[in-house]
Formats: C-alpha cells, structure tokens, sequence
C-alpha cells in the first residue's frame, strides 16, 4: 500500500501523520445476480436429479387398454460448496502507533472488495469457461455446444455458425431457442429473457436493440426485435466476462445457470501471543454452475 507524507508540514511529520490511499475506487454493482439463480443451501453440497417425462401418447385401440409408461431418472448435477476466503495482520507496532484504526479499516475494505470481486469471477467463469472441456455438466457436456445428449437424440444451445453480434444473429439465436424440445422431443415453451454481452459489445447491443428501424441499413424496416420485446430483460454487461465477442441469452428455463449460498461472509478475528499481532480473515462459502444448459444459448464469436 503507497503512502503520501503531508510534504512540508513540520508538525505533521512530527506526529506521523499519513494518508492511506487504495481499495477505494468505486465498484461496479453485482453483475451474476441478474444472470445466476440463487438460491439458500444448507448441505454439504446441493444435487439436482434429472427425470425424464413422458413421449407422445400412442393410439388405443379399441379392444386394448392404454400403455403405461414410468418417469426415468436422467443425469446427476451435484454442486459441491467451496470455502473462499483471506485476511491480513495489523501489526504491534501499527497498534501502538495509533494506526489501528486507519489501517485495519482500509484493510477491511481492501478484504471485502477483493471477496466480492472473488464471487464475480468464479460466477462469470462459468461463462468464460462455455466451451471448455475440462469443465463439463450433468450431461457430460459443456455449457454451449451443438451436440447436447437427449434421449430421441441431440440438441444444440450453440449459435452454428458462430457470429459475432449483429441483428441477424440475435434473431436466428431467439428462432433457436423458441424450437427447444424436452429430452424426449417434447415442444416446451423456452422464451428468450435477457441478452449478456462483454464491455466490448455493449454500445453494439444497445444500437441493435435500441433503433426504432432496422439497425445499420437504409431500409424503412421495423426492428423487430425492439418492437416484439423480444428480450423483455434488456441487456446486461457483464464486466467479467473474458471472451470480446461472445455473446449470449438467458432463457426462462428452470434450474439453468445456478448459485448456491452455503454461508454468507463471515468475519473473525485474533490476537497473535508471540509477536503481538491482530489477525483479521473473512471466508465466503458458495457454489455455481449450471444443471439445464436450455438456461443459456450463445454464440462463441466470429
């Protein structure tokens, strides 16, 4: 941490005066909130148990009487809860100098705000991470990809062919998500609800969705988007996101992208015998991810 003497000031460095700059920009408000279901555990970890629903009803005939058929169980997700934390030591002397209160207090700050920014990270990580392999869910798939395992088949959550945002790819990415089927080939009411995009893309998104016509052409077109509301939960950035021009939609699909709060912050601390020191920590338990990827459809960028 810099410090700034008072400069000329015989008697403030006389009395040591200092003054403790640092972890006081101002924060962005919480971003995953808007795109994460969150959710209260009070588990070791929470699991979610896929069951797969019935087909199309199969004729009776006359003389026979009806099929009948049992619910399956599908996949497992479980969300195992992970303990992030960290602290920091005022020392005797800062103590006996009277910098108790100034520095345990900016510290303090310093904690807190790297906590916050800690939970943001690993939230948007599993944004960042969509396309990674080594980080797959219940289906055994990534979050976005065009081969999603279904029973009467695969599905896709995938813009194919990737682009970067524009008017066409927002609207052939809402034609994709209204023709979402079940496992089972099901037709189910997926409507689109809100798009997310990085720093990079958010003025672009506003044009898009914003313009009374259509965006970027000299036709006397209606943008269709902005009249059907097509996105009725406007556009949201998401300054943790990593990818410049991948882009995405969250869906009204339940048990999507999730987030479970096993124990709010928790701060505590302790005096130190031997040198004297006060130990201060704060630790956070928590868990993200997704358990039906049809919570989100993207695209990975041109």
């Amino acid at each position: 941490m810099a410090i700034i003497t008072t400069g000329s000031c015989p008697k403030a460095l006389k009395l040591g005066v200092r003054k403790w700059f640092g972890a006081m920009y101002d924060e962005h408000t919480p971003e995953f909130p808007v795109l994460f279901t969150e959710q209260n555990s009070s588990e070791n970890f929470e699991e979610d148990v896929q069951i797969v629903g019935f087909g199309l009803a199969p004729v009776k005939h006359e003389t026979r009487g009806v099929d009948y058929f049992g619910q399956t169980q599908g996949w497992t997700k479980r969300y195992v809860h992970i303990v992030y934390g960290l602290g920091f030591i005022v020392s005797q002397e800062e103590f006996d100098d009277n910098k108790y209160e100034a520095v345990s207090k900016t510290r303090a700050r310093a904690m807190a705000f790297s906590l916050r920014q800690t939970k943001e990270n690993v939230h948007a990580n599993i944004i960042n991470r969509m396309t990674d392999t080594d980080y797959t869910g219940g289906d055994g798939s990534v979050l976005i990809a065009t081969d999603h395992a279904a029973r009467g088949g695969t599905w896709s959550n995938e813009l194919d062919p990737a682009a970067d945002i524009s008017e066409t790819a927002l609207e052939d990415l809402c034609i994709q998500i209204m023709g979402a089927n079940d496992d089972q080939g099901m037709k189910i009411s997926l409507i689109p609800q809100s798009l997310h995009v990085p720093r990079q893309s958010w003025f672009e998104a506003n044009r898009i969705l914003k313009s009374t016509l259509q965006h970027d052409t000299a036709l006397n077109a209606l943008n269709v988007l902005k009249s059907t509301n097509a996105l009725p939960g406007g556009i949201h950035v998401n300054h943790y996101f990593t990818d410049s021009d991948a882009f995405g939609i969250k869906t009204n699909c339940p048990n999507g992208l999730m987030s479970f709060q096993r124990r709010a912050v928790e701060t505590t601390n302790d005096g130190d015998f031997d040198s004297g020191n006060l130990k201060f920590k704060a630790t956070e338990r928590y868990s993200c991810g997704w358990t039906d990827p049809r919570g989100y459809y993207a695209s990975i960028g041109a």
